[in-house]
């Protein structure tokens, strides 16, 4: 038997493997602005294919070194299929218990849903028993108005607002730190301002936010786009939101050039994560699986037959800013925090290649760092202010 290792109270951070089941392709909603293109209710992940697939990646250790992994389940809504997530889940436990796999409680179970069948028992009792090793972010795009111009039933087009928001707090209850995501597209720009605040009276403090990556802008959305994020910039420093609520748009390391040599990592993992499809298929992303595409073939670098080819693997693995990036990108003023999509890039390249970066969200970049800018300026003057007053006020009482 081998030897138990106590529980370990703090999630390992940075340096994590990302290992991503692709357990349905089924959701109930059709959002507008969702990359995945090939949804369908048949592709369902078989039992087998799962456990072969946990079976390839544990037996290989030395090969994935990582220092902890995340076991990454997603769909279409991966909650449609949490009795096949339970018992992948349970096995992946046992596995690693078995192996003595450094991975052992250094692990977490992770969930990105739609949150409609968030509140069922059979859900519930899943977050119950893996509570410990679990992160579940639920998808709220910010006010009525703004979710559900988007967010909507597949079969009658209703909006889905009201049964995600009835489970936001039990959500919150249960993981009162998650973060919410929200996703921008060219007809929700003027609904920004409000829906993050929005959010915020709900009780969710960190509202990671992003625009859409495919080529979808329309001329004049950038400037739209600047409008709404210096009106959110005015209140969220008038009243005191940034003590205790964060929103991605505003970063301090958003907007500076970058050093070719220095900083000149790619922007996000593909390659060094793995996700594997119904039909036992690794990727090095979701986004190169054939339901993510919309004009180029699967990425495929092997199957939990035959294991991982690494000819297929390594152009991801030479993969940097520079490789991939026109000289423009490469010499803008204000390029770190523009970010892209791998997948993104190879479907919308001239060819079939992952080296050409997609510059779609080029303008919504500079119009997020105008209006960075000023949120910065804004609050550092306002806290200087304080400051000052706080001088002013112990002077007085001397």
């Amino acid at each position: 038997m081998p030897q138990y290792k106590k529980e370990i109270t703090s999630w390992k951070s940075g340096g994590g493997k990302t290992v991503t089941f692709i357990v349905t392709k089924d959701c109930q909603l059709a959002c507008k602005y969702c990359y995945l293109v090939g949804k369908n209710s048949k592709e369902r992940m078989p039992w087998e294919i799962a456990k072969q697939a946990i079976d390839y990646i544990l037996s290989r250790e030395n090969e994935f070194k990582e220092e902890s992994v995340i076991w990454d389940f997603i769909g279409g809504e991966p909650f449609l299929e949490i009795e096949l997530i339970d018992k992948i889940c349970d096995y992946i436990k046992v596995e690693m218990f078995s192996h003595n796999h450094h991975w052992f409680n250094s692990y977490r179970f992770s969930f990105s849903t739609n949150g409609i069948n968030y509140h069922e028992d059979k859900v519930q009792r899943f977050i119950e028993k893996n509570r410990k090793h679990l992160s579940v972010g639920i998808t709220i795009d910010g006010t009525e108005i703004k979710h559900d111009l988007n967010r909507i039933y597949k079969i009658s087009g209703k909006g889905s607002y009201q049964d995600v928001a009835h489970n936001i707090p039990l959500w919150l209850k249960q993981f009162p730190e998650a973060a919410t995501k929200v996703t921008i597209s060219s007809a929700d720009i003027p609904y920004i301002k409000e829906s993050v605040l929005h959010l915020y009276s709900l009780g969710i403090h960190e509202v990671n936010i992003n625009c859409v990556f495919e080529d979808v802008w329309k001329e004049g959305d950038d400037l739209l786009f600047e409008d709404q994020l210096i009106q959110l910039a005015d209140a969220i420093i008038e009243k005191g939101y940034y003590n205790d609520y964060a929103c991605s748009f505003f970063s301090e390391f958003v907007g500076k050039s970058l050093d070719c040599v220095l900083q000149n990592q790619n922007w996000c993992g593909a390659g060094k994560m793995l996700a594997v499809d119904a039909a036992g298929n690794f990727y090095p992303c979701t986004r190169f699986a054939q339901y993510s595409l919309r004009n180029k073939k699967a990425w495929i670098i092997g199957n939990v037959y035959d294991g991982i080819d690494e000819n297929k693997l390594r152009p991801f693995l030479t993969l940097d800013r520079c490789t991939q990036s026109t000289q423009e990108c490469i010499d803008c003023e204000v390029a770190e925090g523009c970010a892209w999509c791998q997948g993104e890039n190879y479907d919308a390249a001239d060819t079939p290649t992952i080296y050409q970066r997609s510059t779609a969200i080029c303008k919504m970049h500079k119009a997020r760092v105008h209006a960075n800018n000023y949120y910065w300026n804004k609050l550092h003057f306002k806290l200087n202010l304080e400051g000052m007053d706080d001088v002013n006020k112990s002077l007085q009482t001397v």
